[in-house]
């Protein structure tokens, strides 16, 4: 069975408020490329991963108007994939959901959120992703209360053949300081929201640890936004939000309940003159380059490492593979400005 997680770079803008595509050439929703060129690149990078389930980050807009599901499903079909059914969970307000499509001949996704709902006042133990988490951000003896911008997806999923596991997709993110001025309120402002990223972390590594604790089989899959060494202030925290989700006691050292995905770990074991392996690809004005990162992660339990799991990221520079096929290459640089990473695994028992 083939699991990816891709980020595409504002799906919403590519369909109207019927869910159909934009095959025009007017503007997408990134820089220099059109909603025509966007959607024949998704159609070309969907082919050729041929997976059994996509977790897509950023998916459409769901709305009064809009429907994610819909949308999905029309891409799916324009584009005669496999995976054309999808399911979502807790819509949010950024116009960027979390989504997955999948075979329906292969597996049977069911939304299946963990955690009591809460109201405003919250709850300290691992409540409903659509709730309010209660943590003492800067342990200043006062509880603060943290929600999701994206709730994460909980799915249980059964196999054709039976078997039954979760999965979680997530989108973790640090806002940017926004409405700041001068660089110590930028900082400042820059640090509460690094902040608020890492009690997010938190609280799904909880949900993580109750499904670890009952011996479920689980996939934790999405963009973290964050990773050892990505900004100045990690050492403010002690460990990335990576490591949190992940089960790490710093220095790479695992936890008992260790999540385990090969390139954060190759990332926490970095060494000088070592290229970690990078799953997104921004350009920097100011500096007039571009700038790459580990941000997209499959993080799977120990119990699935026994079924031969193999994990690749889609780099159209750093993939062979990628590299060789020239409509692919050019097909994955146009589509997003993140790559795809994909985890083969047998789940047939």
């Amino acid at each position: 069975m083939r699991i990816a997680t891709y980020n595409v770079e504002w799906f919403n803008s590519l369909f109207d408020d019927a869910g159909q595509p934009l095959a025009d050439d007017e503007p997408s929703g990134r820089y220099g490329v059109s909603r025509f060129r966007q959607l024949e690149a998704l159609g070309i990078v969907f082919t050729a991963l041929d997976a059994d389930m996509v977790m897509v980050i950023e998916a459409p807009d769901h709305s009064g108007k809009r429907s994610t599901v819909t949308a999905l499903q029309a891409f799916a079909h324009a584009f005669d994939l496999r995976c054309k059914s999808a399911i979502m969970g807790f819509p949010n307000e950024t116009q960027q959901e979390i989504a997955l499509m999948y075979d329906p001949y292969v597996v049977d996704p069911r939304h299946d959120p963990l955690g009591e709902a809460t109201g405003k006042k919250g709850s300290d133990a691992d409540p409903r992703f659509d709730g309010v988490f209660r943590i003492d951000l800067d342990l200043d003896g006062t509880e603060d209360l943290i929600s999701f911008s994206k709730p994460p997806l909980e799915l249980s999923v059964t196999t054709m053949q039976g078997t039954t596991f979760r999965m979680i997709g997530a989108h973790l993110k640090s806002k940017a300081p926004h409405g700041a001025r001068g660089r110590d309120a930028v900082m400042r402002l820059a640090i509460a929201n690094r902040r608020k990223q890492q009690a997010q972390a938190v609280w799904l590594r909880r949900r993580v640890s109750r499904h670890l604790e009952q011996g479920d089989p689980l996939i934790v899959l999405g963009d973290l936004n964050d990773g050892p060494g990505l900004d100045e202030y990690e050492g403010l925290f002690g460990r990335s939000s990576v490591e949190v989700v992940m089960g790490e006691a710093g220095q790479g050292e695992p936890i008992t309940g260790c999540l385990f995905d090969p390139h954060a770990r190759q990332s926490l074991q970095r060494r000088p003159g070592v290229a970690s392996p990078t799953t997104a690809r921004f350009y920097i004005q100011h500096l007039d380059r571009y700038l790459e990162a580990l941000l997209d992660y499959i993080m799977i339990s120990p119990d699935l490492m026994g079924r031969q799991p193999q994990w690749r990221i889609w780099h159209p520079f750093h993939d062979p593979a990628c590299w060789k096929v020239p409509e692919l290459r050019d097909a994955l640089i146009d589509a997003s400005d993140h790559y795809p990473v994909t985890l083969d695994i047998d789940l047939a028992t």
